[in-house]
């Protein structure tokens, strides 16, 4: 079974720029100003599940927000500098906010939604709902 899933991502890496977040539990509005990157993610999907993998080198779990909410799955985080100060002779490494917005059209168990952080890949597992679930048909003899 074929899953329809959407990705909303930001295309301006590391500009300046303004971004509203929802957070989805009380819907109040989040401004981040500064440098906004849109971190890579993978989406795999089996017969009972979905899975993406994203890379988010150097988050703290602390920082990381997750929300599943209307077939929309967001991802919103931020990222520090490794190291402080003006001695940066090149920067190729995403620092600052990212945000990842994901529409899934498929019937998904939001109860059963997992996410790890493990050397800087996060995966979440979204388990598809029964009614989503490939099924084969009976054919009975007349």
């Amino acid at each position: 079974m074929n899953t329809t899933m959407t990705t909303t991502k930001n295309d301006k890496k590391g500009s300046d720029q303004q971004l509203a977040h929802s957070n989805g539990s009380n819907g109040s509005k989040q401004e981040v100003t500064g440098s906004v990157f849109t971190p890579r993610f993978d989406i795999w999907e089996g017969d009972d599940e979905l899975i993406l993998y994203g890379d988010l080198p150097g988050v703290d779990p602390n920082h990381l927000d997750i929300h599943f909410e209307n077939r929309q799955l967001t991802v919103h985080g931020r990222v520090s500098r490794r190291c402080g100060g003006d001695g940066y002779l090149y920067s190729e490494y995403g620092v600052g906010d990212f945000h990842r917005t994901f529409t899934v059209g498929e019937s998904i168990n939001a109860d059963a939604i997992n996410a790890t952080l493990k050397d800087g890949v996060l995966t979440l597992h979204l388990p598809k709902a029964d009614e989503a679930k490939s099924r084969r048909i009976e054919v009975n003899v007349a």
